[in-house]
């Protein structure tokens, strides 16, 4: 089997040779050929928005590492831009201004034309592709409404996100009203990814930790869902052979919930043991992780033991991709994230009920 089939068949739930892996965030710092391309590109903002260099950097660890897929290289927070938010990265993390923190604010946000407003990003799919000549699939991504929400009323990184909880629980009506909004951009944005050759996509819901699971459910998840499902209309016939990912970081006590929201594959985190996880989440969907990103700084045989420790709680049945728990880190060694990626191909062979030869 082609490493261009095995990501997508699992994604689907469907026999493989071996558990395909990628890894979240693997263009990213702790690559030095990434840090010599944002250098040419002068600066983080300016590399999302160059769509050759953006093309090279998705491709760069596919080439280094051996992955089953590759991630687009952009930034959770574009879409924002196009709403009508300045976007600027200094050091400490993203910042957003103006905040956006009251009924007035919401509805000056401008609707989201991805195609018009984001063609660099539609530009580096198509580059992506292009380079990747099928070698392997090209997963697009978005942040979910709820995250993205919280950089937006925040206008930055924050512990514990209180202003849009006040926003939450003292006007609950206007931080509906903002959730509609980006998620409609959302939808947009995702479709358009699509349509310029994006083969999978996911959502991401880094911040939906901070909730209770009432509140999960009602201002994350339910945007999650609505996303999902207006982006399937979107795409039409074509949305049945495009996997939508749905991430959710610390969602360990809400997995049940997480089946609801009709992504094909859900991603889960270090903090849960991934057997439990299929077992909660049950046979209708595929499962991504979730091995702790941390656990690349042990050595290589503690990589391999731990590795295995999770391909034996996936188990045989189909629907397993492998993963981090979640982004991997600066730090990290890379020929630790390649070793990673060969124990799993080589522990991983076979294991699938099934699997074609």
């Amino acid at each position: 089997m082609s490493r261009a089939d095995r990501f997508l068949r699992a994604c689907r739930r469907e026999p493989v040779d071996t558990t395909p892996i990628w890894i979240m965030r693997q263009a990213g710092r702790y690559l030095p050929e990434y840090r010599e391309t944002r250098a040419r590109a002068g600066s983080f903002l300016a590399l999302c928005k160059t769509p050759a260099l953006a093309a090279e950097v998705t491709v760069q660890p596919v080439r280094r590492l051996g992955v089953d897929a590759a991630i687009l290289f952009s930034d959770i927070l574009v879409p924002c831009e196009a709403m009508g938010l300045g976007l600027e990265y200094p050091e400490g993390g993203p910042r957003l201004d103006p905040p956006v923190r009251d009924r007035r604010a919401i509805d000056a946000l401008r609707p989201v034309d991805a195609v018009r407003d984001c063609g660099f990003v539609m530009d580096a799919v198509r580059a992506a592709r292009a380079l990747l000549d099928g070698e392997v699939p090209l997963i697009g991504f978005a942040g979910a409404p709820f995250t993205l929400a919280c950089y937006m009323v925040e206008g930055e990184t924050s512990r514990e996100y209180l202003e849009l909880k006040k926003l939450m629980f003292t006007a609950p009506a206007d931080a509906h009203a903002l959730l509609a909004r980006i998620a409609d951009a959302t939808v947009s944005y995702l479709a358009a990814q699509v349509d310029a050759g994006a083969q999978a996509v996911q959502l991401f819901d880094t911040w939906a930790e901070t909730l209770s699971p009432r509140d999960f459910d009602e201002f994350a998840l339910a945007y999650a869902t609505r996303v999902i499902r207006d982006l399937r209309a979107r795409l039409g016939a074509r949305a049945a052979g495009v996997p939508v990912i749905y991430f959710a970081r610390g969602a360990a006590g809400v997995l049940e919930r997480l089946p609801s929201c009709g992504a094909d594959v859900l991603g889960v985190d270090w903090r849960v043991e991934i057997g439990a996880a299929r077992r909660r989440l049950g046979a209708g969907v595929a499962v991504q992780g979730n091995l702790d990103p941390a656990a690349l700084f042990l050595p290589p045989g503690e990589i391999d033991r731990r590795a295995g420790e999770i391909l034996d709680g996936a188990g045989a049945a189909p629907g397993h991709v492998f993963n981090l728990g979640h982004g991997i880190l600066p730090p990290t060694d890379p020929e630790h994230a390649k070793r990673l990626v060969e124990t799993v191909h080589r522990l991983g062979a076979g294991r699938t009920a099934g699997a074609p030869a």
